[in-house]
Formats: C-alpha cells, sequence, structure tokens
C-alpha cells in the first residue's frame, strides 16, 4: 500500500509542466474518461462561449469544495447526512486492536451471551438445591379433652448422590398421655433421638429426576458458555470485516481524491495557457468535463466511506457502550497495519486439529450429552423400585407416661418393593429420546463434514487471494512506470493530453484493484481465523 502513492508524486512534474510549457496548446487535445466508461472524450464537439462561461462558474463553484484533500463533496445529499466525528478525546490512528477490545467489552450480544450464562449458572444453582440439607418441625398439644399429651418433632434430612439415598435424623420429645392409637407418641423425659438412612437399588439407583436435573443444568451451563464463545467468535470476525472495509474505503478515497486533485491543478494550468492564448478555451471545456467524472467518483468514494464508517460503530465503543463514528483522520498509516505478507499462513495445522476447536461441535456434543442422559433416565423408569431403608432410635431420659416400653435403642430395617405393568408412557419418551439423540448424531456429522469443506475453501481462498494482491501490486508497479514515461513523451511533444488521461486513471483502477485484493486477503484470513479459532487474533473473550 506504501507504493500506491507514488501516483500522486508521479503526476505532480506534469502538472507544473502544463502551467508553463509554450506547446500546453497541444496537451488538451481531449478528456480520457475512466477506463470503466467509455473513452469518447477525444471526439468532444467545440462548445459554445454561452455555455462555456456557465461551465466555467459551475467550476469556481466546485473548486472551493473539492480544493483541499478529502474535504466532502459539494453534494447535498452528503451535506445532510450526520457528521462523523467521535468525541474529542478519541485521536490517534484506530487500530483493530482498538476495535476488537471494545466490541469486547460493550457489544450488546456478547453482553447478553454473558446475562445467558449467569442465568445458565443459576439453573445450576437451583438444581443443586435438591441436596441442600433441611430441617423440618412439626408438633401438637391437645388444649382441651380428657387426653394431655403434647408432642414436638425435629428433622435434619439430606439426600445424596450415591445410590439415590437420603440420610435423615430427628429429635422427639412428648409430654402427658395420648390415646392408644397415638401412643407412637410417648418419649423418655429427655426424648428420643433418631437416625436412619434409604437407598435405592433398582430403579433410582444410578440416575433419578434430582440428579439428572443437576446433570442436565450443568450440560445446559457448558452449552450457555459454548454459545458465549461462538457469538464472540462471530461478533469478531465481523468487527476485523468491518475496520478493513473502513481502512480500505479510506484509502479508495485517497486514489480519488488525488486523481481529481491533478485533474484540478491541471485546470489552472490551462486557464493561464488560455489567458495567453497558447491554446483554445475549448481544452478547458474538455479539462472541465474529466473533472466533473473524476468529482463523481470521489462523491461516490466519499459516501462508500461514510458508510463503512457507519457499519464500524457497531462494533467501536466509547466506555458507556455507545457507538463511535470513527473520523478520517483515524485512518491509520500504512506503516502501522499488518503487511499483507503477513498473512500468509506458512504451517497451518491438519484440519482434524482445526475442526478440534470448533465451539458448534462442542455445542452438539454436549447436546448429544443431555439426550443420552435423558435416555437414562426414561431407561429408569422402566425398571422396578427396591428400596432398603436401616433406622436406629435410642431414648433418653428416665421413664415417662408411656412406660418402660418406650425405654429401649430400637433397630429397624425394611424395604419397599413396586413394579410398573403398563408403562408405555415411559417407553414412549425413551423411543422419542433415542430418535433425539440419533438425529444429533447425524447432525453433528454433517457438521463436521460441512465444516472441513469449509476450511478447505477459505484455505484456498486465503492462497488465492494473497496471489491476486501480488500480481496487482505488480500491475499499479507497471501502470505507474507507463505513467512516468507518458509524462516524459509529453514533455517532449511525442504524446498527448489524451493518453496522459489515460494514464492516470490506468494507473488509479489499478491502485483501486490492489485494494480490492487486499480487502478480500485480509477477509479470507479473518474468516481462517473464526474457523479455526483463533482467539490470539480474534482477541480473548473479556
Amino acid at each position: 500500500m506504501m507504493r500506491l502513492n507514488a501516483l500522486a508524486s508521479a503526476a505532480a512534474g506534469f502538472v507544473a509542466w502544463t502551467a508553463s510549457a509554450p506547446n500546453a496548446g497541444l496537451a488538451a487535445g481531449a478528456a480520457a474518461q475512466p477506463v470503466q466508461e467509455a473513452k469518447s472524450a477525444q471526439n468532444a464537439q467545440p462548445v459554445q462561449d454561452a455555455p462555456y462561461v456557465r461551465s466555467q462558474q459551475r467550476l469556481k463553484a466546485g473548486e472551493t469544495a473539492f480544493s483541499a484533500r478529502r474535504a466532502p463533496p459539494a453534494a447535498p445529499s452528503l451535506k445532510s447526512l450526520p457528521p462523523v466525528s467521535p468525541p474529542s478525546s478519541q485521536s490517534g490512528p484506530l487500530l483493530l486492536d482498538d476495535v476488537l477490545r471494545s466490541s469486547a467489552a460493550h457489544f450488546p450480544t456478547i453482553l447478553q451471551a454473558f446475562a445467558n450464562e449467569r442465568a445458565a449458572a443459576g439453573d445450576v444453582l437451583t438444581a443443586d438445591g435438591a441436596f441442600d440439607l433441611v430441617f423440618a418441625a412439626d408438633g401438637f398439644d391437645r388444649v382441651s379433652g380428657v387426653w394431655t399429651g403434647r408432642v414436638v418433632n425435629t428433622e435434619l434430612r439430606q439426600n445424596l448422590r450415591p445410590l439415590g439415598g437420603t440420610l435423615y435424623g430427628g429429635y422427639r420429645r412428648s409430654d402427658g398421655f395420648f390415646p392408644i392409637y397415638e401412643n407412637v407418641n410417648f418419649t423418655n423425659t429427655g426424648g428420643e433421638l433418631k437416625v436412619g438412612a434409604i437407598f435405592s437399588l433398582l430403579r433410582d439407583r444410578a440416575i433419578d429426576d434430582r440428579r439428572f436435573r443437576t446433570a442436565d443444568a450443568r450440560l445446559a451451563l457448558e452449552q450457555a458458555e459454548l454459545d458465549s464463545l461462538l457469538i464472540h467468535i462471530g461478533v469478531q470476525h465481523r468487527a476485523i470485516l468491518a475496520y478493513w472495509r473502513w481502512v480500505i474505503a479510506g484509502r479508495q478515497l485517497d486514489v480519488y481524491d488525488d486523481l481529481l486533485r491533478i485533474a484540478e491543478q491541471r485546470q489552472a494550468g490551462l486557464e493561464e495557457q488560455v489567458r495567453r492564448g497558447a491554446i483554445a478555451e475549448i481544452f478547458l471545456a474538455e479539462n472541465l468535463q474529466n473533472i466533473m467524472r473524476r468529482q463523481r467518483l470521489a462523491t461516490q468514494a466519499r459516501r462508500d466511506f461514510m458508510t463503512a464508517a457507519n457499519a464500524l460503530s457497531m462494533f467501536y465503543r466509547d466506555a458507556a457502550g455507545s457507538p463511535l463514528i470513527p473520523q478520517e483522520r483515524r485512518l491509520p498509516p500504512d506503516e502501522m497495519l499488518e503487511p499483507i505478507s503477513a498473512l500468509d499462513i506458512s504451517a497451518a495445522p491438519p484440519i482434524a486439529d482445526a475442526l478440534a476447536q470448533r465451539p458448534e461441535l462442542a455445542r452438539l456434543r454436549v447436546a448429544l450429552d443431555r439426550a443420552r442422559r435423558r435416555i437414562e433416565l426414561n431407561r429408569n423408569e422402566l425398571q422396578p423400585r427396591f428400596d432398603v431403608r436401616a433406622e436406629v432410635s435410642h431414648d433418653l431420659g428416665d421413664i415417662a407416661e408411656g412406660g418402660s416400653t418406650f425405654d429401649s435403642t430400637d433397630a429397624i430395617v425394611g424395604f419397599r418393593f413396586s413394579v410398573p405393568f403398563q408403562r408405555s408412557e415411559a417407553r414412549g419418551r425413551l423411543q422419542k429420546a433415542r430418535a433425539e439423540a440419533e438425529a444429533l448424531t447425524q447432525r453433528r456429522r454433517e457438521a463436521m463434514e460441512r465444516m472441513e469443506i469449509e476450511l478447505r475453501n477459505i484455505l484456498i481462498d486465503l492462497d488465492v487471494s494473497l496471489q491476486v494482491a501480488a500480481i496487482a501490486e505488480g500491475e499499479v508497479e507497471q501502470a505507474l512506470i507507463m505513467q512516468r514515461a507518458e509524462n516524459q513523451r509529453f514533455a517532449q511533444g511525442a504524446s498527448d493530453f489524451f493518453l496522459v488521461n489515460v494514464r492516470e486513471e490506468t494507473a488509479a483502477d489499478t491502485r483501486i484493484r490492489l485494494l480490492a485484493a487486499e480487502l478480500e486477503s485480509r477477509i479470507a484470513r479473518a474468516n481462517y481465523d473464526a474457523a479455526t479459532v483463533n482467539l490470539d487474533r480474534l482477541g480473548e473473550p473479556q
């Protein structure tokens, strides 16, 4: 890109010579259009005096808007646009790292993904609540009637993950007399301590609703984290593309501004030649037509640059997160940009290793793990239930109203067995879960194959775009050589004004093509970095 500025210096000598050369009348034979337009200016017809005066007036009115480098074109539609100036505190060249840091810290979609992560973490905490230690108490007191019994029960219960178990312990104390159908409430004067455990040996042995919810919530949190990474990669990828489009649009604006300035400076020299009678006034009209064409190109280039600046403001934000539209003066110089040669992938990792880093595949793997856990849960519901229980209780203090039969240490073991017969609902859920897991397996396979093909295409695109950029750079060098040679021939009277304009605009076109090739190369490298999850180049998540 540093070689591109040679066009302005190459044409500077020719512009100065036009203003003073005695044979300048030979210089203004015709004006060439840009190479995209038909070159018909050499057949221009003479211009009448009155129209020529009006053309001169329009030219002088336009010179004010285009006299300064990169001044906004004198077009009402552009004047009505909002200014592109960020706060005055934002100064200096805007580099890619500045944009990436800003978007990673303030882009709304990234912040939304972080909020979703926190919500998923909250779901994990909620699911873990099934294994919280629980305290419970109940009691009653007979306030009237024959019986005077009253009792208070307290219990601590802890659910366990192994074997779907539950540990519990409690303390109970009673006073007074109870009817025989409530004599289980009798305790000694010091009350009764109790501890026990329940374990599942068939159904709920390996998984149950509580353990499924906790495992599923953790997998959902992992998915949310992968979603955040995916969103971060996508946003940073788009930020890189927006930044380089802004930079290249600024460079293209430079090209068209330089091209316009050459024609405007030449107009001043031609006016001097007309004043001295060295050339006819028709040549001024020819050059004015050339200026109008170049004004149009510069105006369109400024529109594209302003559009690119607006697009970049989505990713470049201030400390409060509000978009900043970067000024033109913040375009970085060439020496501060990464050279095109650094975009080459000299030692690309194997395709399989690159794909292993893709969060999309990891997310599908997590989704498949969730589906398999659901299969386990549904298969568990088809099993018979066989729970065992063990409990020990001991009364404290002296014998109370219940008598000596309640003054003992009791050890109890028990079981509960049940078999579901009609299990259509459970079988239906199991069948659905297996089908969903199979669908996810095929989806993951398709994603792997598609990503492999995409990555191979990206590598091809990057390699070819770098080759095209090298060829385009050679085109620029040759166009500049031809332009300098044509200027020398014109100074010696061996060329004409038409060929000089052709060389200028050909050189400008080659510069535009080189910038387009550079943009394609940088886009291809950004695509590669996103496809291989290169967070060093995309910017680490905040």
